[in-house]
């Protein structure tokens, strides 16, 4: 199967997908830390998938999304963005936006308190 394949496939299957450098238990960078992050505080159910173990994958999901870095959040089988566009969405709010149109469930109370700690 072609990493294509293997990347459509996951983004395909599930609802919300973080391609990151690591683990959402062990994030192996400051900017897939910021992201699993934010994930996990919020309580969002995800796949993570963990670029340094497969090369072909690291590189794929780059050409995938035509987007140069890693991490990269899909939610719903939509390119949603990098480190710097998922924290600028979870402080104005959008990304609670995507996830509620999208049926996406997270907790609301959990994301206000990103919101209140970074004013």
């Amino acid at each position: 199967m072609s990493a294509e394949t293997q990347i459509k496939d996951t983004v395909e299957a599930n609802d919300v997908v973080l391609f990151m450098k690591g683990t959402k238990s062990m994030p192996q960078c400051g900017f897939s830390s910021r992201v699993a992050g934010v994930l996990n505080f919020m309580g969002v159910e995800y796949q993570d998938i963990n670029v340094l173990t497969d090369e072909e994958i690291r590189q794929g999901i780059k050409d995938f999304s035509d987007w140069p870095t890693i991490p990269q959040l899909y939610v719903k089988g939509e390119f949603v963005g990098g480190c710097d566009i998922v924290t600028e969405m979870t402080l104005s709010g959008e990304l609670d936006q995507m996830f509620e149109a999208n049926g996406i469930t997270y907790d609301k109370d959990a994301a206000d308190k990103i919101r209140e700690h970074n004013a």
